[in-house]
Parts: C-alpha cells; sequence; structure tokens
C-alpha cells in the first residue's frame, strides 16, 4: 500500500512538473467551472470575464519563445492578474509580466515570478504544504475554502481569491502564515463589497 501512495505521490509530482493535466482533470474542466461559478463570490460575468482573462495570458505567454508558460500560474481576480511560479532567468519573468499587461482586459499585474529552479523534491514540498493549507481552509465553518487558491513555489503561498468579510480573509492568512513549510505569503485575496 506504501509503494503505491509513493509511486501516485510522484506520478502527481511528476504531471505538475511538466504542465500536463491528467485526462479527468480535462475531461472535467466543463463541470468544473460549473461548479466554480455556482460556488465563487464573484457574479457568472465577473467570473467569466476573469477566466477569459486568464486564458488570454496563458496564450500569449505560450506562444512567446522566452517565456516558458508552462512553468507560470496566472490567476486573476476582477480584472487583476498575479503571475507566480519559478522561472531560470529575470529577463523571462520580467518579459511575463510585460506580456500579461499587454492582454485585453487586464488591469494590473502583480508579477511575483520568482527567479531560480525548482527540484522534484521541492515541487513535493510545496504540494504537500499547499494541501496542508487547503485541508486547515476546509476546516474553518465560515470560510469557503473552495474560492481560494493556494500556489506555492519553493515554500513561498500565493493566496488568491474573494471573502466576504475582512476577519475570514485575516483568518486565512494566519492560517497560511503558520503552516510549517510557509516561507512567505502572498496575500491577493479581496473582500467581497456588501
Amino acid at each position: 500500500m506504501r509503494r503505491v501512495l509513493v509511486l501516485s505521490g510522484l506520478l502527481l509530482v511528476l504531471t505538475m512538473a511538466i504542465g500536463c493535466a491528467p485526462i479527468p482533470l480535462i475531461v472535467g474542466g466543463g463541470a468544473a467551472a460549473t461548479y466554480k461559478t455556482a460556488i465563487d463570490e464573484r457574479s457568472a460575468g465577473s467570473l467569466w470575464s476573469d477566466v477569459g482573462v486568464t486564458a488570454r495570458v496563458k496564450s500569449a505567454l505560450a506562444k512567446d519563445d522566452v517565456v516558458p508558460a508552462r512553468k507560470v500560474d496566472v490567476d486573476t481576480v476582477n480584472g487583476d492578474v498575479i503571475l507566480t511560479g519559478v522561472l531560470e532567468t529575470k529577463k523571462a519573468a520580467d518579459r511575463a509580466g510585460r506580456l500579461a499587461k499587454k492582454v485585453p482586459g487586464v488591469r494590473r499585474v502583480r508579477n511575483e515570478l520568482q527567479v531560480g529552479t525548482k527540484t522534484i523534491g521541492e515541487s513535493l514540498d510545496d504540494t504537500i504544504l499547499g494541501t496542508k493549507i487547503k485541508t486547515y481552509l476546509f476546516k474553518e465553518p465560515w470560510i469557503r475554502s473552495f474560492n481560494i487558491d493556494v500556489d506555492v513555489d519553493k515554500g513561498v503561498v500565493t493566496l488568491t481569491g474573494i471573502l466576504d468579510r475582512m476577519n475570514h480573509k485575516e483568518r486565512v492568512l494566519e492560517i497560511a502564515r503558520t503552516v510549517k513549510g510557509t516561507v512567505r505569503v502572498i496575500d491577493n485575496l479581496k473582500v467581497k463589497a456588501n
């Protein structure tokens, strides 16, 4: 049993490392998007606008010869784009930010790309850390954890999403900061205007 778990973990890390999604994730994408629309704090129009911006930014990065797009995570909330990941050169990281700024529908770009390399061991550590944070968030009764995207690169945790109240945002940040392995937290959380 332990061997199966280790092999499954390695498969997940390798899948993440090469930037390919397993088939069920690709096939289930439409259902996931419908589910996300039902639980997200944004209006359906705002959510789909952000999905479109994210897709256009990813497409612009993929067409570029300098930026390894599969190593860049793109999140968008209300037209504000945040780029996270680890790229080997400052030139590629800076270029990714410039390309994102040119995409129609982008209001602002927050370029949090790190420069360096990421080992398979670091990728596994990041996956474990992200899972721990999501588990703690899921246990919080007043926080809709499915509205929060948790990205981790070399221990740097990026939180993106929309919450109902400021005290919910503060609690999410506290959880992320206190989980062992967190190096730093990038706050890309918004509080819904009531």
